[in-house]
């Protein structure tokens, strides 16, 4: 009768440790806050994370602004990407967020626009704006 305790007592034990080995004591970076800002028309809100340094090129950057001038304004990105977001599914949906196009400047960071409509259509608008020079708001 002994030894099945001692099993189950031994099982226990070490499902206990194996289950607190997931936990980090490793400090993680903390999550950047996040700022809702209005468009510069006042039409909707964005969203900006962290502060440009000052005379930087996205310091000159307000949420709504067109992706042609933007590229006018700071020049051309280093990396870019895009993807559907969920409203690319919706059955007749007409709105200009169907993609985002995600955009990175070395040492600045990433610009979020919208990506036009589902059939190719709109006016990418900035819609985020992530001031980190570090480079991680990118990961396509």
């Amino acid at each position: 009768m002994s030894a099945p305790r001692h099993l189950l007592a031994i099982s226990l034990l070490s499902l206990s440790t194996w289950g607190c080995s997931s936990i980090s004591l490793e400090p993680t970076a903390p999550e950047p806050q996040v700022r809702k800002v209005k468009s510069f028309d006042g039409q909707f809100e964005g969203e900006v994370t962290g502060t440009p340094a000052p005379g930087s090129r996205f310091a000159q950057l307000r949420i709504g602004m067109e992706a042609q001038p933007v590229q006018k304004l700071i020049g051309v990105a280093d990396q870019m990407y895009s993807h559907d977001t969920g409203k690319r599914w919706i059955p007749f949906y007409l709105g200009s967020d169907a993609r985002r196009i995600i955009i990175h400047y070395k040492g600045e960071g990433c610009l979020t626009f919208t990506g036009g409509t589902v059939w190719g259509g709109g006016n990418n608008q900035l819609i985020r704006i992530d001031n980190d020079p570090s480079g991680r708001c990118y990961q396509p």
